[in-house]
């Protein structure tokens, strides 16, 4: 059976952008000897969905740091050829994230990575997330892109556990209950 996982960072008033899609305050940020765990969540990990915006985000990253495939949700990109050098590595769909997950798991996936604000949020609210882990960034904002949104009823999450860091990083592990 496949399953959906989070694993994303908002900044401490919940946003995992400014309202432009900026992500520099995230990026410039030193965590040295600090593991956050990425790199377990993702070793485990068949696939990745992400949204338009996320893409556009990660797409100038040299050298590329995805092994996994990825499909692209995009309305408007599915008209665009892939770029030349991720010819291979991602995909472009329009359809809806139940669909992609089933082609997806047709293909032999077991664990997919969602990744994207309204991705996760659509995902969310279809019930195909399994977990999220989520990591607080000690930086405030005041405004900019929510992780979460309007839901049409409450989700219930079972806490398993949190993590600090000495950088002050505040890292949780919830999964949703069903």
């Amino acid at each position: 059976m496949i399953s959906g996982h989070v694993f994303i960072a908002t900044n401490l008033d919940g946003y995992i952008a400014r309202k432009n899609g900026d992500i520099e305050w995230l990026v410039q940020q030193d965590f040295p000897d600090e593991n956050h765990g990425y790199e377990n969540f993702i070793n485990n990990i068949d696939a990745i969905i992400m949204g338009r915006g996320t893409f556009e985000t990660v797409c100038g990253f040299m050298p590329w740091p995805y092994e996994q495939p990825i499909v692209i949700l995009s309305s408007t990109l599915t008209l665009q050829p892939v770029p030349e050098h991720l010819a291979g590595k991602v995909r472009f769909s329009s359809q809806a994230p139940e669909q992609v997950m089933q082609i997806l798991e047709s293909e032999g996936c077991k664990r997919v990575y969602i990744d994207g604000g309204q991705v996760i949020q659509s995902f969310l609210k279809q019930g195909l997330v399994h977990d999220l882990i989520i990591t607080k960034i000690p930086i405030l904002l005041g405004e900019g892109r929510p992780l979460f949104g309007p839901l049409p009823q409450d989700i219930l999450l079972k806490h398993l556990n949190t993590q600090s860091f000495p950088s002050g990083l505040i890292q949780s592990h919830y999964e949703i209950v069903k």
